[in-house]
């Protein structure tokens, strides 16, 4: 295995556990802590982490940012996307959450196409057509699947798509800890005004929960960006798929919830799609080098 598909596994393996801790923290916590207040504490624990990665390193120009309002756009329906997403957690099995959760790449294509004049050539296409495939046939849907939770997830899905396009926006000027430092500093505030009347004080096994989900946030997103500088974007992808299968034997263990062969079928054929995307890549590029 060539060392950065190894580092890349590595990095995507950090990013796999941190999204399951996170989602068995919101689903420990569903019921007794709001959502708002939840979002509340990830921001003040990021906003914390993050200003003392910057002071320590020396980078306060990291601050600095010419894009203020794109990073009010990006973080404003992130936070809808993470707050419709605590919900999900809580109303449905986990494995459908995060399946639901895997259409953002096929909405993130869509807008940006429309947002970004990205193309959408037979390649992006055909992943997008498997990609929904695969998500129906782990859904399986029924007149009792479509219900308003699952309608909130896929709601929360395309909020992520949006922000997501806005961070390729982002990511021409703006470095990850800028991008990190302002999602933590602008959805710090909204997530307070939420809570004026509705706070609760949380007991010690609620803080232990708390703080993790406010720790994997920042871990998750450091372990795919670094997964991202190590391996092509395609592999990471792959990689990511993996999430499905994870959550739900963690979903299984901890809660009960069945594990449905098509849960594994539905992200081989999101595989597939993949595969065929990367395959074709390549095939052009060899034949780009012959010619040369």
């Amino acid at each position: 295995m060539e060392a950065s598909i190894l580092n890349a596994v590595l990095w995507m393996s950090g990013t796999i556990v941190s999204f399951c801790l996170m989602a068995i923290g919101a689903r420990e916590l569903s019921g007794e802590i709001n959502s708002s207040q939840v979002m509340l504490v990830r921001s003040v624990v990021g906003f914390a982490v993050v200003t003392m990665v910057i002071v320590a390193t020396g980078k306060l120009s990291d601050i600095r940012s010419q894009k203020i309002k794109l990073h009010g756009i990006r973080n404003l329906f992130h936070f809808m996307g993470q707050y419709g997403w605590l919900l999900g957690i809580a109303a449905l099995p986990l494995a459908e959450v995060f399946a639901l959760e895997f259409t953002v790449p096929l909405w993130t294509a869509v807008i940006a196409c429309l947002w970004l004049g990205e193309p959408l050539n037979q390649r992006k296409l055909l992943s997008i057509f498997l990609g929904l495939i695969g998500v129906v046939i782990i859904l399986k849907p029924t007149a009792d699947i479509f219900d308003a939770s699952a309608f909130i997830v896929l709601g929360a899905a395309i909020c992520y798509a949006i922000s997501h396009t806005s961070t390729k926006a982002l990511a021409s000027t703006e470095s990850p800890v800028t991008i990190l430092f302002y999602m933590c500093s602008i959805q710090m505030p909204m997530s307070l005004l939420l809570n004026l009347n509705g706070w609760v004080s949380p007991d010690s096994t609620q803080w232990f929960w708390l703080v993790i989900i406010g720790v994997t946030a920042l871990t998750a997103h450091f372990c795919i960006t670094k997964a991202m500088q190590t391996a092509e974007a395609s592999v990471v992808v792959i990689l990511d798929f993996l999430r499905l299968p994870a959550i739900g034997i963690v979903g299984a263990i901890a809660y009960g919830e069945d594990i449905d062969f098509a849960l594994f079928v539905g992200a081989l054929v999101m595989l597939a799609g993949n595969l065929v995307a990367i395959v074709k890549l390549k095939r052009i590029k060899k034949r780009h080098r012959n010619v040369v």
